[in-house]
């Protein structure tokens, strides 16, 4: 059976659909392979570093400067936690 001759706004539709569908990629986006480690080392480099704080008595792992130690252990965890967001 020879097909019917479609009208033309719904021929630009079909095409402009198409244009979409083709443009978008195929399979899951994967995070990069340096993010994992790198998120894992400063969980790990935080973690560290508040606990090395707390174990030499508020005196390491930089004399002088007292509590702002915590304040460095958290920001790492901190960028840990912001690198864990754009992990998939």
């Amino acid at each position: 059976m020879p097909k019917s001759k479609l009208r033309k706004k719904v021929q630009e539709k079909h095409a402009h659909e198409e244009q979409i569908f083709d443009a978008e990629p195929h399979g899951p986006i994967e995070s990069p392979s340096w993010l994992a480690p790198v998120m894992v080392a400063n969980f790990l480099v935080g973690l560290f570093w508040i606990v090395v704080f707390y174990v030499s008595q508020t005196t390491y792992p930089i004399p002088g400067i007292g509590a702002w130690n915590m304040i460095i252990g958290f920001s790492f965890i901190g960028v840990g936690f912001s690198l864990a967001t754009k992990w998939r």
